[in-house]
């Protein structure tokens, strides 16, 4: 392999090498004002939402650091804010914690396990090409999951909120009992933090939404706290963290967590990909640049599995970081580095001053942001348009909230490929006439100006014929000849839209043929695709019905069959002198006078 060879492949790789030769004065201004920006308003969500997890919140920073800086090489979405989220903290939450207690060297061991492994599963799956299992989550499963995250989460910060020990739990029923447990022993001056921060943070938000009112929060709470001594009341804070930069060390591994990490792992990529690519695709779209899914699978298990070497918890997509990248003005994936410098600077020199935050604020930070990911109007709009994806939707909401989120995630992809199986059973077939004045067939129950065909059933199957819809269809063409097996003489099935048939259809197909066969019905197809046509060579049916029982399309068969019945007339009429001063039937003619 020449030179120029290496250089290319390593080019196709390192998506940053395409760019960033063209890379100009403005992206560079573009870039620096939403990743600082970004920076700043990252600080204090990553931090609280390291404690959703079960960190310590300076593992939200690290998540923000190395993960940042390796995504633009390999990325190809320009406007991608990257970092960690809330809904995968609580995935994160509920499947660490069943191996490890929250707060301990084991739970932190796990954590940083658990990314790498989601990083070796994005990797995988985009080496082998695989991005089409991201639709195995369905909008209404994603929307189910969503709207009851941020209820968990609400639920899962209550203690921190009302300063009182609640055990750590996804289960809101078990969080709402120890709450009315506890309730006596509220902490009022924790209650007044939290409850004017999150008032604060919904005022602002509302009439100032660049504002970095995280951060003006956390510093405000926590030089309140040093000023008036308020640790006393027993009012939580963060406490000492480290300064300086992540160190690199080597993963703890033993397979018996790797297996009980599986349907973790399972949701958490699953959950990641969708989040990422429907971000980034959302903006190549309004942008129009080109985005590549597989390449995005890619750079989002680099920016994690390398990232776990240095203490950084799963990351992904952030809807709302992203948004406000966006409108800072950013113009490519470099935005995200300038980030991660933010982010270093604070690690090295003003980690103390965190020190005195109070953690109700965080829980503040927590509940407000998290509360933006319940969209009622998008429960609206699958009720008006496709009521069983509502009813998809609400079975996983339920089924999240009060089962679990594994488990109600799987559920809601159970419940959604049930319905397509059940859609695929019952697909539309319909009855068609012709339209007059066309070559056209239509179905009869939708277009009154489409007449049937005297003597010809023409029938329509809206799907492919397999094993779950096969006894239906056959069904379906035996009961319609049926009920005019005394008027029709053949059945034309327009064929354009079956794209596949198994054995198990064919086995059906040769059942129909043998009653329409007893019935004196001739079975015919018009429009057959030719890999269809294939499938029937070899099953022998094709053979056995005879190569003029397949035509180009309906009109063709209609034409043929019809031309074929007035020349048997005419010769039938020939051998009976009775019949001479009779008029012949002239159904071609008649026909064809309709068409034209």
């Amino acid at each position: 392999m020449n030179l120029s060879a290496v250089l290319s492949r390593i080019k196709n790789q390192l998506t940053i090498l395409q760019w960033l030769p063209g890379y100009t004065k403005e992206d560079l201004k573009g870039d620096l004002k939403s990743g600082v920006t970004v920076g700043v308003i990252e600080i204090p969500q990553v931090m609280a939402y390291a404690v959703i997890a079960g960190l310590s919140p300076i593992y939200g920073l690290y998540g923000s650091l190395i993960p940042l800086l390796i995504y633009p090489l390999f990325g190809t979405s320009r406007h991608l804010a990257l970092g960690i989220v809330a809904t995968d903290m609580i995935i994160i939450a509920s499947g660490a914690s069943m191996i490890a207690e929250p707060g301990t060297d084991k739970y932190v061991s796990v954590v940083l396990l658990l990314t790498m492994l989601v990083g070796l599963v994005h990797i995988g799956l985009s080496l082998l090409r695989m991005g089409f299992l991201v639709n195995l989550l369905s909008k209404p499963v994603v929307y189910g999951f969503m709207a009851a995250a941020p209820i968990i989460i609400g639920f899962s910060q209550l203690g921190n909120l009302l300063g009182v020990d609640l055990d750590r739990s996804q289960y809101i029923g078990v969080l709402t009992m120890q709450m009315i447990d506890q309730i006596s022993n509220i902490n009022m001056f924790a209650l007044a933090i939290g409850g004017t921060g999150i008032l604060f943070l919904v005022l602002i938000k509302k009439y100032y939404p660049l504002f970095p009112r995280d951060l003006v929060l956390l510093a405000g709470g926590g030089f309140a706290i040093w000023l008036m001594s308020m640790e006393r009341y027993d009012i939580d804070i963060i406490g000492p963290i480290p300064s300086g930069l992540p160190s690199f060390s080597l993963h703890e591994i033993t397979l018996e967590d790797i297996r009980r990490l599986v349907p973790t792992i399972t949701t958490l990529v699953l959950i990641q990909l969708m989040s990422v690519l429907s971000l980034g695709k959302t903006f190549a779209a309004k942008y129009n640049y080109p985005i590549n899914s597989n390449r995005e699978f890619f750079a989002l298990g680099m920016a994690g599995f390398i990232g776990s070497f240095f203490q950084s918890p799963p990351i992904s997509g952030s809807f709302s970081r992203t948004a406000v990248s966006e409108q800072a003005g950013t113009r490519t994936p470099l935005s995200n580095m300038v980030c991660a410098f933010i982010i270093g600077l604070t690690l090295l020199f003003f980690t103390p001053l965190f020190f005195f935050i109070p953690i109700p604020a965080l829980a503040a930070i927590i509940i407000v942001s998290t509360l933006s990911l319940i969209n009622v109007q998008e429960l609206k709009f699958f009720f008006r348009t496709k009521p069983e994806e509502a009813y998809i939707a609400l079975f996983t909401f339920f089924s999240v909230l009060f089962i679990g989120i594994q488990e109600g995630i799987l559920l809601g992809v159970g419940a959604s490929l049930f319905v397509v199986l059940y859609r695929s059973s019952r697909p539309n077939l319909a009855v068609l006439g012709h339209v007059p004045g066309t070559q056209l067939f239509r179905d009869i129950s939708h277009n009154p100006s489409a007449k049937p065909i005297e003597e010809i059933l023409i029938l329509r199957f809206d799907s492919s014929i397999s094993f779950n819809n096969a006894e239906y269809i056959k069904d379906f063409i035996i009961h319609k000849s049926e009920e005019r097996n005394k008027k029709i003489r053949a059945v034309v099935v327009d064929a354009r839209s079956i794209n596949d048939l198994d054995t198990t259809a064919i086995e059906a197909l040769h059942s129909v043929t043998n009653t329409l066969n007893d019935w004196n019905i001739e079975l015919h197809f018009g429009g057959l695709k030719n890999h269809i046509r294939d499938v029937l060579l070899r099953s022998g049916l094709a053979r056995r019905l005879g190569g003029t029982h397949f035509h180009i399309g309906t009109h063709m068969a209609v034409k043929y069959l019809l031309n074929k019945w007035d020349e048997e007339d005419k010769v039938k009429r020939a051998g009976e002198a009775n019949d001479e001063d009779s008029e012949p039937p002239h159904r071609l003619r008649d026909y064809l006078n309709n068409v034209e």
